[in-house]
């Protein structure tokens, strides 16, 4: 693949995650090859770090911060990419825009997992998001948002093999474990989740086996995958996260919702972008027909993460976690 097709593969979950759509083709149009995705991405966060130390006002500077944590994270999808160094900048870009922006954010840590608690100290409800495969907490920073604009609390965590984590840990199936570390620190008596891709799995299985969550969602989450029919980019990706060739097959054995979804007893939102088609992987609608409470939001033209159409399910899916939280209207 070249540059150009690969900055057009990544074109929807960029824009989805919140970058300029004309500073992004600006940055890609440039790449000689996909090698160049990497520096080039890591040298757009850094304009907007210099931006920030110039600014007029925090917010300014908070907002220029933010806009460098998209773009650092966004440097570690290249195929082969130093990730660890674009995680490690994109964590420290996103504490210092909140530090400017909302110094009641709070930095909360523990075994296999990290991530900003934000919002009022009395929401209704706090939400964790989870990312997936290749994601981390700097990419739904939009997603957090429209969450803490309904009043709720939002723990925005990097998990085992994720984000920051990455650079010393792996991927690990039993998410549910992480989850419970998470609700046992945070001190509330319950949480919602929403699960993005590969994270729509870990969502969904802490939501059948931590009796703690109230409200789950799924956005592009897997149902189930078949390891040999994986493409091989998505097969060696897992194998970088999960700790080698022998470890991602034993780890993609274990994502399969089939003997899970009947014990999910919280109110389930499932969203799936009806172009989301990989081989190898099951999306999301036997989850939502087998959950006792499950919902199904198939948007037709949305890929994956569906960062292409926003409108059609962003909102309700805020909305959902509201009301099952908090008891907002639906």
């Amino acid at each position: 693949m070249n540059a150009a097709e690969f900055a057009a593969a990544q074109w929807t979950r960029a824009t989805g995650a919140g970058v300029d759509p004309h500073e992004y083709r600006r940055v890609t149009g440039g790449l000689a090859s996909v090698a160049d995705w990497e520096p080039s991405f890591l040298r757009t966060g850094h304009a907007h770090v210099r931006r920030a130390a110039n600014a007029g006002s925090s917010v300014s500077a908070g907002g220029h911060l933010l806009m460098a944590a998209r773009w650092f994270h966004l440097a570690t999808l290249a195929p082969h990419a130093e990730a660890h160094r674009g995680a490690a900048e994109a964590d420290h870009a996103l504490e210092a825009a909140l530090a400017l922006l909302e110094p009641g954010a709070r930095r909360v840590s523990g075994e296999g997992f990290t991530g900003w608690l934000r919002g009022p100290s009395d929401a209704p409800g706090t939400v964790l998001v989870v990312p997936g495969l290749d994601s981390a907490k700097e990419e739904f920073i939009d997603l957090a948002s429209a969450l803490l604009a309904r009043g709720l609390a939002v723990f925005a965590m990097d998990g085992p093999g994720q984000g920051v984590l990455a650079a010393g840990t792996t991927l690990r199936p039993d998410y549910e474990r992480v989850v419970a570390r998470v609700v046992d620190t945070l001190g509330v008596a319950r949480v919602g989740l929403v699960g993005m891709s590969l994270g729509g799995y870990f969502a969904a299985r802490a939501a059948a086996l931590e009796p703690r969550v109230a409200a789950v969602a799924t956005v592009s989450g897997p149902h189930r995958l078949d390891w040999a029919r994986l493409p091989p980019p998505v097969r060696d990706l897992m194998a970088r996260r999960t700790g080698g060739a022998e470890a991602a097959p034993e780890f993609a054995r274990h994502v399969d919702l089939s003997a899970l979804a009947s014990r999910i007893a919280a109110p389930l939102l499932v969203v799936d972008g009806g172009r989301d088609v990989i081989p190898g992987v099951t999306n999301g609608e036997p989850l939502a027909r087998s959950a006792p409470h499950g919902t199904y939001l198939s948007v037709p033209h949305g890929d994956h993460l569906l960062g292409n159409a926003r409108p059609d399910w962003l909102p309700r899916l805020a909305d959902h976690l509201a009301h099952a939280l908090a008891g907002t209207p639906a």
